[in-house]
């Protein structure tokens, strides 16, 4: 039988806190108590009686997070005050969502990832997904573009254009964008260490094209704690790391003003082992890191802090998920009207682009897939999501195909537009159990950030290794309970069949693409002024090295075809690498 909670005795005299929170559920000490025995008279009858026919399952039931969930939640479990702890949409503290209207006034942004093989291959997958309703572009990068190093490199060789799309120069931006209006999409760039670099081409290409600064719009990932706790690109050590995400955000604030210029991410950490509450805990302290950061270099919270926005994965178990989204928007808002004095409401809110769960995604019975993310994709529209990203169902094997990603995105657009559940802002606010979840999984991951400003701060914390132990350690639990069938993945380790027969599609990208990458990036060499790269980017070892603003030397190498290697190499000289700090 699962464990469940110890009921206080009905004629328990209730402390001052109880009797508080009480009234905020509109319930006197005598109301609360009689709550309370019905509770436990109905466990110890109606319950009993129905558990001596049918037993629970034998393990105690948790969330995929591994917390336990109650038999049942009543107003006693949700404890939440309204003006306090939800509000209205659109209002302090933001639980119930950013916006007033929500998906009523128009649905979330369906951005589908995409990029493989050259910039021509992932321009022809823009277009295709724009003209089947995709509403927004998000771009994936080859690794060797992730690590800051071009398609020539020897460290590049086997690696280009197989996870994303390899970008060198300008003159490959210029492909991957052609025919695409910059001025009329939003784009996002999945990119980290090398991220400064990769917008600089942007920029330049928009300066190229005639198109104002001001009327570009998108989203860099540009999170480098998270890079150091769970996907390991880097670009240097964590505090010139810092230095250059501060940059982006400073120059950002006056010259690029729709462009989100963090995306704090916690889909990676995720993605790693974390449970909920660490990858909500791990990245508000990112957040917070950079928020810090900023306040530091001398910039007004309110001129920085509404470009930034955040990126959550969203996993199997659906409340768990769901709750993970109300608090994120709760705890944000507070941290920055309480620890940063932030005045303007954009600057507490807490936007966020979704990711459905690949690590969730199985190679056995591939079809599952399409079940699982779609539900995934539901509680991430339950939670508020502002943009989502659906996963297809060959991802375990390969970059998906058109047919797959068709039917990821399709997937999305029967959510929004035959279910019903973006009619209502906020379905399930009120919800007994959503508002206990809600509540408990802020109480833990508060309690991860409380330690971590104990360290002093995320940075002192990535380099003492504590999130990567934490979330190391997150992953054996469950991989352990996974091996002992503790925990069911269907089709994995029950539920299983033969794999024959289940042969599907795959993309293959064509090897060819470093030989045409090279190629090109070798023309371009030939084509510009050497005098001109020279000085270029002399300026940015000169700003690396000093305290001039990087982004407008590092814009100015990207318009003279400077390479994105070349730029990342001065960086790695001025400012250092970085290893990885083993413990056992």
């Amino acid at each position: 039988m699962s464990k469940q909670p110890q009921d206080p005795p009905a004629t328990h005299p209730l402390t001052d806190t109880e009797e508080r929170a009480g009234e905020h559920l509109g319930l006197d000490g005598a109301g609360l108590l009689k709550l309370r025995t019905e509770v436990k008279r109905w466990r110890n009858t109606t319950l009993a009686y129905s558990l001596k026919k049918v037993p629970e399952r034998t393990r105690e039931l948790t969330t995929w997070s591994g917390s336990s969930v109650p038999d049942v939640c009543t107003e006693d479990d949700a404890r939440t005050e309204h003006a306090r702890d939800l509000g209205m949409p659109g209002e302090y503290p933001f639980t119930r969502g950013v916006q007033p209207t929500m998906y009523r006034g128009r649905p979330w942004t369906m951005r589908m990832f995409a990029g493989f093989g050259t910039p021509e291959q992932t321009n022809e997958r823009f277009k295709y997904l724009v003209a089947q309703g995709q509403t927004g572009l998000s771009t994936a990068f080859d690794f060797p573009t992730l690590m800051g190093y071009d398609s020539d490199s020897p460290r590049a060789l086997g690696e280009v254009g197989m996870c994303g799309v390899a970008v060198d120069t300008l003159r490959d931006m210029e492909a991957l964008f052609d025919g695409i209006p910059l001025d009329r999409v939003t784009t996002s760039m999945t990119i980290n260490g090398p991220a400064i670099v990769l917008l600089a081409f942007y920029i330049a290409l928009a300066d190229k094209r005639g198109i104002a600064r001001a009327n570009i719009g998108g989203t860099v990932q540009n999170d480098c704690l998270k890079e150091f706790i769970a996907q390991h690109a880097w670009l240097v050590p964590p505090r010139p790391a810092m230095r250059i995400v501060g940059d982006v955000m400073e120059f950002c604030s006056r010259e690029v003003p729709r462009w989100n210029t963090v995306s704090i991410s916690g889909y990676h950490i995720r993605e790693a082992g974390s449970t909920a509450a660490q990858e909500l805990a791990f990245t508000l302290a990112d957040g917070l890191a950079y928020v810090q950061h900023g306040v530091e270099r001398g910039l007004d919270v309110d001129d920085f802090a509404p470009r930034l926005s955040f990126f959550f994965d969203v996993h199997n178990d659906f409340f768990e998920e769901i709750a993970k989204f109300r608090a994120a928007r709760r705890m944000w808002a507070r941290f920055m009207r309480e620890r940063f004095g932030a005045k303007k409401d954009e600057s507490l809110k807490l936007r966020t682009h979704a990711q459905t769960a690949g690590v969730s995604l199985t190679a056995q019975q591939p079809y599952n897939n399409v079940a699982r993310v779609a539900l995934q994709a539901l509680a991430a529209v339950l939670g508020g999501t502002q943009s989502l990203h659906t996963n297809s169902l060959d991802e375990t094997y390969a970059l998906p195909t058109e047919e797959a990603v068709t039917i990821a995105l399709r997937t999305q657009q029967i959510i929004a537009h035959e279910t019903g559940v973006a009619n209502t802002v906020d379905p399930l606010g009120g919800s007994y159990f959503v508002e206990a979840m809600t509540n408990r999984i802020e109480a833990e991951a508060l309690d991860y950030i409380r330690r971590i400003d104990e360290m002093g701060g995320m940075v002192v914390a990535v380099e003492k290794g504590y999130p990567q132990r934490e979330v190391a350690s997150a992953a054996y639990k469950f991989q352990r309970a996974l091996d002992a069938g503790e925990r069911i993945m269907v089709g994995v380790n029950r539920f299983q069949q033969a794999e024959s027969g289940t042969a599907i599609p795959l993309l293959r990208v064509d090897e060819s693409a470093q030989r045409q990458q090279c190629a090109r990036l070798a023309e371009v060499k030939a084509q510009r002024s050497a005098v001109e790269v020279a000085r270029a980017l002399g300026a940015v070892r000169k700003a690396a090295g000093g305290s001039d603003n990087l982004m407008p030397h590092i814009i100015r190498a990207a318009s003279v075809y400077c390479s994105e290697q070349e730029v990342c190499d001065v960086l790695r000289e001025v400012m250092g690498t970085h290893s990885e700090r083993t413990e056992f």
